[in-house]
């Protein structure tokens, strides 16, 4: 009487075949790179909020850009480059926009990876002359490190 079984080389060929398959399925699944996706889908969300905002303050008040949270920008927005605030205080190149909460936005947007009880949110405003002075809400901070930043213009 003959029995049928597999033989080691069989069994290890076919984990060898698992391994890899599983391997290339982590590799294009890859979580990492699946988080930092998502995170600037969020800033890219966050920007566009923080513009639209600012655009509704200034429909609401014929053009003009009224802010009275802010000690430094509260009749124009900044033409430099400016970090925007949540409350407190601003300091050098900072913008306090609590102005926009609860009326235009729930609450003032911060970025996916700053702490949400921070005072800065880690974006960036200004009016680009440049541009013909096009409003930029911008996410510095974007992942990879070193990929060029988030703007909505």
């Amino acid at each position: 009487m003959k029995k049928r079984a597999f033989t080691l080389i069989e069994v290890l060929l076919v984990i060898g075949i698992i391994v890899l398959l599983a391997g290339a399925i982590i590799v294009a699944i890859n979580p990492a790179r699946q988080f930092q996706k998502t995170r600037n889908t969020q800033r890219t969300t966050d920007t566009l909020s923080i513009r639209n905002a600012i655009a509704q303050v200034q429909v609401d008040n014929q053009g003009r850009w009224v802010c009275p949270s802010s000690q430094n920008y509260q009749n124009s927005l900044p033409t430099t480059t400016t970090y925007i605030i949540a409350t407190g205080t601003e300091g050098t190149n900072q913008i306090n926009l609590s102005c926009l909460v609860p009326d235009y936005l729930p609450r003032l947007p911060r970025d996916p990876l700053q702490d949400p009880n921070a005072t800065e949110t880690r974006y960036t405003v200004r009016i680009n002359e440049a541009e013909g002075n096009r409003l930029e809400v911008c996410a510095p901070n974007t992942e990879p490190a070193g990929s060029s930043p988030i703007c909505s213009r």
